[in-house]
């Protein structure tokens, strides 16, 4: 056997106290397939004193995170500590500057600050690995860079966040409103005291961004990311959807096309016939579609220690058998730089809910501002008034074009028969 693979941890979270669990309890395992053994020599957490459920003996404590990087003893450096900027990035570019491999759960980081870090570790001709920050233990991007590689990859789709997964199929299987099922979720360890980053949809879009540019071959532009989140979905949504043969789920979705590369995170309507339908709880599940291998689904636990430690401990066995290869699949040069695709020329059927006043000719209303804006209308369904006085309408447009229902959305701001903000959903084909 080769000496072993030393390694520097940031971060001992319940990730971080993970990945000790992992290469403790399953050493001899990843010592023959690695080729050689894997050794935590050194960590650096905030607190000392906590009990963390794991043995630490014989390792250091550093106190600055960033003096990991220039250890001597430490041939590869993992963070977990979280935050696209901070200590976290200051112990990336400092590793991938002392010419050390660099792995990390970090998502917002890599959407980021993503190229730059894979510029840096091209020029060190060292490894700069992330499977843990999309999907968890789900190896996507394992999958994407390697396994579809001869494949040109025509769209890249998903549930990409296990929270909102969990919000909305609790929504669906008891009937519960949003901020009811979220301060459930909250006390279970589901969602953040803060869930916004979650349900507004960002931390989806952090992981759509790296996945398109895996998939398409073009530099991260997290930028570029339209993005909705679950914050205005309704149990009455959900069951509407329901009643028409669909599930909600929030879907992040990429497609690289002569007109720029489209990427968006919003609420879908999903046919039940789609897998996606049947991703449940906090599961995530990523789609990818090749123009040789056709559709690969990808799903499992996409968070929590077992999951993300286990997609950290991964990557180092490849860093231990000296597998780096490219970040992004290619070089950071070959990387093409897209334009945004604008979505108004995208065509698809859409959901439109509205909150409105219970009296004559609001129907009307609404009817006139869609045949005003060139949308075409395939069912309707009205239910009757509720206590106070309003009243729920539902659309399904036909297919045709976004900007005509953005358009028809334009004419009725404003209007005193909403009493509320529309709700609009994408359906999803499947």
């Amino acid at each position: 056997m080769a000496e072993k693979l030393r390694i520097a941890l940031a971060g001992l979270g319940t990730v971080g106290a993970g990945v000790v669990k992992v290469l403790t309890q399953n050493a001899d395992l990843i010592e023959r397939r690695a080729g050689r053994g894997i050794e935590i020599v050194a960590v650096s957490a905030r607190d000392r004193t906590r009990d963390r459920g794991i043995d630490l003996t014989g390792i250091d404590w550093v106190d600055d995170t960033a003096a990991l990087a220039a250890r001597e003893d430490v041939d590869a450096v993992v963070e977990l500590i979280g935050g696209s900027d901070g200590p976290a990035l200051t112990l990336a570019r400092a590793t991938l500057g002392k010419g050390k491999a660099f792995v990390t759960a970090n998502k917002a980081m890599m959407a980021h600050h993503g190229l730059e870090l894979a510029t840096a570790a091209e020029e060190a001709n060292t490894a700069l690995k992330y499977e843990a920050a999309v999907a968890g233990g789900i190896p996507v991007i394992k999958g994407l860079r390697e396994g579809a590689a001869a494949n040109a990859i025509e769209h890249v789709y998903g549930i990409l966040n296990g929270t909102c997964n969990y919000i909305l199929t609790t929504m669906e299987a008891e009937g519960r409103d949003f901020a009811e099922v979220l301060g459930e979720a909250q006390a279970l360890g589901y969602a953040e005291a803060d869930p916004s980053f979650d349900i507004d949809g960002v931390d989806a879009a952090h992981k759509l961004a790296i996945l398109s540019s895996l998939a398409f071959g073009t530099e991260v532009d997290f930028g570029a990311v339209a993005i909705t989140g679950i914050r205005h979905v309704l149990a009455a949504d959900i069951a509407e959807a329901a009643a028409l043969g669909f599930r909600v789920r929030l879907v992040g979705f990429g497609e690289a096309s002569s007109k720029g590369l489209f990427q968006r995170v919003h609420p879908c309507l999903v046919p039940l016939g789609h897998p996606l339908a049947h991703v449940t709880g906090s599961l995530n599940a990523v789609v990818a579609e090749g123009n040789f291998v056709g559709r690969l689904l990808f799903q499992g636990r996409g968070a929590g220690e077992g999951p993300t430690a286990s997609a950290v401990v991964a990557d180092l066995i490849d860093i231990a058998r000296g597998e780096y290869g490219p970040a992004f699949a290619m070089p950071v040069r070959s990387l093409a730089k897209a334009a945004s695709a604008s979505a108004g020329e995208r065509r698809g059927r859409v959901y439109l809910r509205f909150t409105v006043s219970d009296r004559p000719g609001v129907l009307a209303e609404l009817t006139a501002a869609m045949r005003d804006a060139g949308v075409s209308i395939e069912s309707m369904i009205q239910r009757g008034a509720a206590a106070d006085g309003s009243v729920l309408l539902v659309m399904v447009t036909h297919e045709g074009p976004e900007r005509c229902v953005s358009a028809a959305l334009e004419k009725l701001d404003g209007s005193p028969s909403l009493l509320g903000t529309p709700m609009l959903m994408h359906i999803l084909e499947s």
